[in-house]
């Protein structure tokens, strides 16, 4: 078999096809940094709102990206990129290549920070997804991260947030919610909010970076009992340990000027 033979054969990865178009790539690099909005994408591409919707139904339809409706605002979609399977796209495309070419995973040490990198979450009640946010970050992050969390109407901390963080061997149990007006005037490197309610109508926080915004549905709004309900915070839960995995990588591959202490 001639080398020409060969190649038309081997048909390229279908990720080539979807993330490789100009537009396509715009918006994925986008939600790379946070959850958008579709208005908030045709801005940022500056393309019309027909055109980037078609590209956003391509990688909808190719599982790189998913949708769903703002728990604030019921007719606006926020869409989220799959970073997982983008990471396992690439690896595939590589291999494809040449089995040389197939990725591997960089060693678990992370770079000495100079100052510790300011973190906070910010949701309405502070009583299950930035309180989980919050606690998971310090586990795995260590002392090189300082994460807070607060909420725009504070409510009792959720038995289940309680309990899915003493799965991990993480203790909550003696701390209270905090209203978002306890941190005015401070500064943060990263600021995470996720909840679409105080997103869209507190949309400025003070921070280094810009805002980046996690649309997640609140586990407490289920309905049903707390033992019923508990499986919805194991969700949340493993959802924000892979989100959060994908933070601490950018904070560790900040520029050190970047993660500075608030004055």
């Amino acid at each position: 078999m001639t080398t020409t033979a060969r190649a038309v054969r081997r048909a390229a990865p279908a990720f080539v096809g979807l993330a490789g178009h100009p537009i396509r790539w715009a918006l994925l690099t986008e939600l790379a940094h946070s959850d958008r909005h579709v208005t908030e994408l045709t801005a940022l591409v500056k393309h019309p709102q027909p055109l980037v919707s078609y590209h956003l139904g391509r990688l909808r339809d190719g599982g790189l990206v998913s949708s769903r409706r703002s728990s604030h605002d019921g007719r606006a979609s926020y869409y989220r990129i799959d970073l997982a399977r983008c990471a396992d796209a690439l690896t595939d495309t590589g291999v494809a290549l040449h089995p040389g070419l197939a990725l591997r995973a960089a060693p678990a040490t992370p770079r000495r920070r100079r100052v510790r990198a300011r973190v906070l979450f910010a949701c309405t009640g502070n009583g299950a997804r930035s309180q989980i946010a919050e606690a998971l970050l310090r586990h795995r992050a260590g002392d090189g991260v300082d994460a807070y969390s607060g909420g725009s109407h504070p409510k009792p901390i959720h038995a289940n947030a309680v309990r899915v963080l003493a799965e991990r061997g993480i203790d909550i149990a003696g701390r209270r919610s905090k209203p978002l007006a306890a941190f005015d005037g401070q500064r943060f490197d990263y600021v995470v909010t996720l909840c679409d309610k105080v997103r869209e109508v507190c949309p400025e926080f003070p921070a280094t970076t810009p805002p980046i915004h996690w649309s997640i549905e609140d586990p407490v709004r289920s309905p049903g009992t707390d033992r019923a309900t508990y499986p919805v915070f194991q969700a949340l839960a493993a959802d924000l340990e892979a989100r959060l995995g994908y933070l601490i990588a950018t904070i560790d591959t900040a520029p050190a000027e970047e993660n500075h202490r608030a004055q």
